[in-house]
């Protein structure tokens, strides 16, 4: 199945008004009993949920089926507990960052803040390299702690598409990244959630801006998979359901690039994974701080 979270009031971000909802196909929407597709993971018993509300619609007289365009779709975890994101985990952009290939894992954290949703403008201020960098996104389903691969593997809620939009010029002041990917309301993230029964294998990851594909990539070529990478993380914080994971860009960065390229006012940056969906954000950037 695929859940999304839709937005009912209008506002580009934040933890309130929203729902979450089952995709029906298209933009057709069932509304479900939760604030959002992270509130609903945590529930017990989420899917008998989602499978009474299929069942109540079924018998109503009326469809409680809704239609709502891509902006209407708010960010899938508006509220997520903890965002964990791993760089330099795909071998090409690895190499085209000048590095060797990680024992370990590259981590580090963003706050629920930077999420907004699939056909939000993203603004920029204070940056002059902006970047792009398609990733496939896990969402943790079980709690987690000090858990192995298997474990691990049966705790993935989903996978969602994201793009850690990132501020070359902040990230790079310091060795630390942190301050060149928390900008707020930057990270697109959605359109919706499909569920790990429904994965099949690995998945394409694609990255456009303005129409030109400049990413390409398949999750088979993952340093650190999806399973190892929570395993990793659950060995010195525990992950709850609702949590997200940023899995890693592949190559095609525009700071990769020779020259360097980067995101100009108005560009449109897509993020797409074949068989969940397509993130599609306009950028606009004031240089000034």
């Amino acid at each position: 199945m695929k859940l999304a979270t839709l937005r009912t009031d209008g506002r580009r971000t934040g933890r309130n008004g929203t729902t979450a909802a089952l995709a029906l196909g298209g933009d057709r929407y069932l509304p479900l009993p939760a604030a959002d597709a992270g509130a609903l993971l945590v529930a017990d018993g989420w899917r008998a949920l989602v499978q009474n509300a299929v069942a109540a619609d079924a018998a109503a007289p009326e469809s409680a089926v809704v239609a709502v365009p891509q902006s209407g779709l708010a960010p899938l975890l508006p509220a997520a507990g903890k965002v964990i994101c791993c760089g330099l985990n795909y071998g090409d952009h690895i190499q085209e960052m000048g590095r060797e290939l990680p024992a370990y894992p590259t981590l580090f954290a963003k706050y629920a803040d930077t999420l907004t949703g699939p056909a939000d403008t993203i603004q920029v201020h204070g940056s002059e390299r902006v970047d792009w960098e398609a990733e496939l996104a896990v969402v943790v389903g079980a709690e987690l702690f000090r858990a192995d691969e298997d474990e691990a593997q049966r705790g993935i809620a989903g996978f969602t598409v994201a793009n850690d939009v990132s501020m070359r010029d902040w990230q790079n002041r310091t060795l630390q990244w942190f301050q060149g990917k928390a900008f707020d309301a930057t990270t697109p993230l959605g359109p919706v959630l499909l569920t790990a029964d429904e994965a099949e294998g690995d998945f394409e990851v694609r990255g456009y801006v303005n129409g030109e594909l400049v990413q390409h990539g398949n999750t088979a070529t993952l340093v650190f998979g999806p399973a190892r990478l929570l395993s990793y993380i659950s060995q010195f914080t525990v992950l709850r359901p609702g949590d997200l994971v940023l899995t890693g860009t592949p190559g095609g960065v525009g700071m990769g690039m020779v020259p360097p390229r980067f995101l100009q006012d108005g560009d449109v940056i897509t993020t797409e994974i074949d068989g969940i969906g397509r993130l599609e954000n306009r950028i606009r950037i004031n240089t000034k701080e």
